[in-house]
């Protein structure tokens, strides 16, 4: 989350443990297990959620993506996790989703659930936006996540959709504003570089959510690099992100 000083956190999307160290020496500020090769919130295997967060322990907070919520897989691991979160796509026209995510908030228990909403919500079949963030409102102390379902998306630049191929900045920065009066965390995700990041520094989110900005080659199916996490944590604190 933002520190006093009003740092954005960095939120490290990892596949392993060996990727959870190379987060946490990078000084990732929560590590998110999730398996990219299953799709935007891929759910890794319970065995590999335990171990990622046996590994991390108390040094950071920890948080597993579960897969889609459609899928009806919704067990939650036994593990020490701090978040949990699904994917809405195909639920769209259903509200079945908004009851039973909306009971398991009310529960007040770890891990807290975290509603995942997607820019790309028209292509993924979900409810916008502006439903999910109504549900997190009903809920104080609510986490969002703002993501994109359809990786093989090509944005203005021929490569792959981001976030800000779906939503304008003033859009997000207003959205992040919203959160902050209603006192919900946000997370903004959605194939983010440094590019993406440094126009969206004044939205002033809890955390950006990565994962191909820091593996090698910009490519999320590789691994975590320490050196990428560090020199994005640290553009993060200084509020200066260079963009080559």
């Amino acid at each position: 989350m933002n520190d006093a000083d009003g740092t954005i956190g960095l939120l490290v999307s990892v596949r392993s443990v060996a990727e959870a160290e190379a987060a946490l020496q990078g000084g990732a500020a929560l590590i998110d297990i999730k398996e990219p090769a299953r799709g935007s919130l891929g759910r890794a295997d319970d065995a590999v959620i335990r171990a990622i967060a046996s590994a991390v322990g108390t040094r950071r907070p920890v948080s597993a993506a579960l897969g889609e919520w459609a899928a009806e897989i919704r067990d939650i691991p036994d593990a020490d996790l701090a978040y949990v979160k699904w994917g809405l796509a195909d639920c769209r026209k259903s509200v079945a989703w908004r009851q039973a995510l909306g009971r398991l908030m009310a529960r007040q228990m770890r891990p807290q659930v975290v509603l995942a909403a997607y820019a790309d919500w028209q292509c993924a079949h979900a409810p916008s936006i502006d439903e999910v963030f109504a549900l997190a409102e009903e809920q104080p102390g609510s986490v969002l996540l703002v993501d994109t379902c359809c990786k093989d998306a090509k944005g203005r630049n021929g490569k792959r959709a981001t976030l800000l191929d779906w939503l304008p900045v003033p859009w997000v920065e207003e959205l992040c504003a919203r959160c902050r009066r209603a006192g919900i965390k946000i997370a903004l995700a959605g194939s983010l570089g440094f590019a993406e990041i440094a126009a969206l520094q004044d939205a002033r989110p809890n955390w950006f959510a990565v994962r191909g900005a820091v593996c090698a080659d910009g490519d999320r199916r590789a691994g975590v690099q320490v050196d990428k996490v560090r020199q994005l944590v640290e553009a993060l604190r200084t509020k200066y992100i260079h963009v080559d």
